[in-house]
């Protein structure tokens, strides 16, 4: 099942979810067509698979995002980031079905939905707990964080980007730690 899910995963990001083939997907498991039915009645029940094991791993991440002394460190922070990055990577074809609407599903749409309104939901309680002054409003400033760390997740994961994931993930973690939480450092 998992050979299936990583194949899943490569193809839909390798020819767009509408365009692979439970065929395509089976060949890149090096599986046969019976096994992929053992497990999915079709890729838009391995799909749905995916998402629940993405927006699982996305309600775990919120739950790590702890507040320390009132403000949230930079290790922390770098941390929570860091693996964010390690679930778009994972299943950024997932991410980006939800965020462009390509999934006809209403559950999986909705679980998409949840599972990202649960991340901002918690990057909003750390940054009233932090005591940082907002711009303007707080749910804009975290609409804002929450587009710049989805776009900016795609373009490190999809875009083959020729950057140092240490030195990209100390200098995301500064923009937000300073942007959004109002540390000085």
């Amino acid at each position: 099942m998992q050979r299936l899910s990583d194949a899943g995963i490569q193809v839909f990001a390798e020819r767009g979810y509408h365009a692979a083939r439970v065929d395509d997907i089976v060949r890149a498991a090096h599986t046969s067509h019976g096994t992929f039915y053992l497990y999915f009645a079709n890729k838009e029940d391995l799909l749905r698979a995916l998402t629940v094991d993405c927006a699982e791993a996305l309600f775990q991440l919120s739950n790590s995002l702890d507040v320390i002394d009132g403000q949230l460190d930079f290790s922390r922070l770098r941390g929570f980031l860091t693996e964010f990055l390690a679930i778009y990577r994972r299943y950024g074809v997932v991410i980006r079905a939800w965020m462009e609407g390509q999934v006809a599903d209403r559950k999986v749409a909705r679980l998409g939905v949840k599972a990202f309104t649960r991340i901002a939901a918690r990057l909003a309680e750390r940054i009233e707990e932090s005591g940082a002054a907002q711009a303007v409003d707080a749910t804009a400033s975290v609409s804002a964080l929450m587009a710049m760390l989805e776009r900016f997740n795609y373009a490190v994961s999809s875009r083959n980007l020729d950057l140092d994931d240490d030195v990209t993930m100390d200098t995301l973690t500064l923009i937000v730690q300073r942007g959004f939480f109002g540390a000085t450092v």
